[in-house]
């Protein structure tokens, strides 16, 4: 059995969050909105799944850029003292650590402003062959809003990865664009599992229904998908099967880090062994635990709070 140095290496996007608590509306133009508080964390699809998969107890690896400021300093220190590795994220001299501010409106969907900053560098380069034999599975989070990040370079990437042995792992991250379907194409043929949210499924494919967008990603070659449906739960494709999954009831404060709490206890379900149902079970109960506080990873259960929680609740499959 191969020895491995980590359980998964994170790639991609690294954010430093600035997020408010849900607010009663949208101030007027020239007007002051209060919020009880306003809280920077880390961010971002790539350290939002690292800092999760290392509070369920497994070794993580995160590799991305941050600016020479104060915010890159900040996302470092952070990741380090959540247990991930930090030593490949690089510091990009003269640039900005990447930045979203969210606001949270009582009621509505989240909104986003985003810099892309130190992303816009990341090419891709930065993963060395070395470092990919150093993890069963490979998670790269944020294609589609990294300007460095073509589709050339992520296909080169996952395989490379899949001639190592290595699982790829694929979500993005979605700002609206020409050509989306051209550059996620080109890239689901060396990808083992992805994870659209519906939403981004829906500019991908131009399809409505989550199973219709499921079918599309799988027809031009995912071995399987998982569309996540926030609220109505999700919906998974793979080889001779298709699951509906529902959703764990919790008290709902901030979404932000949802989708990518998900795709942790997913792939923790992967590197146990787990059948596609069970996977879906673990991410949907750590999803459901990222949106009970505010902030990407705050409320995301470690692991004996999961398996306390799941041996308290059931997730409706169909």
């Amino acid at each position: 059995m191969t020895e491995y140095r980590y359980d998964c290496l994170c790639v991609g996007i690294v954010v430093a969050d600035h997020a408010c608590t849900p607010i009663t509306s949208l101030p007027a133009a020239g007007h002051l909105q209060m919020a009880d508080r306003l809280q920077l964390s880390t961010g971002g699809c790539a350290a939002n799944v690292a800092v999760d998969l290392a509070k369920l107890g497994l070794r993580v690896a995160i590799v991305g850029r941050v600016g020479d400021d104060v915010f890159g300093g900040f996302v470092s220190e952070s990741l380090t003292a959540a247990g991930v590795e930090t030593q490949y994220l690089m510091e990009t001299p003269n640039t900005e650590t990447s930045g979203t501010l969210i606001v949270n409106v009582a009621g509505e969907d989240r909104r986003f402003v985003h810099a892309f900053g130190a992303n816009a560098v990341f090419d891709g380069t930065e993963v060395t062959d070395e470092l990919l034999a150093s993890a069963p599975i490979l998670y790269l989070g944020g294609y589609l809003l990294m300007p460095g990040l073509t589709a050339e370079a992520v296909a080169d990437l996952f395989r490379r990865a899949q001639a190592a042995g290595v699982k790829t792992v694929l979500d993005v991250a979605i700002a609206p664009a020409a050509e989306l379907w051209e550059r996620i194409a080109a890239v689901l043929p060396h990808t083992d599992l992805f994870f659209p949210n519906e939403d981004e499924a829906r500019l991908m494919t131009g399809l409505e229904n989550a199973r219709d967008q499921a079918e599309r990603f799988r027809s031009a070659g995912a071995r399987t998908v998982v569309i996540t449906r926030g609220e109505t739960g999700t919906v998974l494709a793979g080889d001779g099967e298709l699951i509906e999954g529902g959703v764990f009831p919790v008290s709902f404060v901030d979404g932000t880090g949802s989708g990518d709490a998900f795709d942790a206890g997913f792939v923790l379900g992967m590197l146990e062994g787990r059948s596609n149902a069970e996977c879906l079970r673990l991410g949907s109960a750590l999803g459901a635990s990222c949106v009970r506080q505010i902030g990407a990873t705050a409320g995301v259960f470690t692991r004996p709070e999961l398996d306390a929680f799941l041996r308290e609740h059931e997730l409706p499959l169909d």
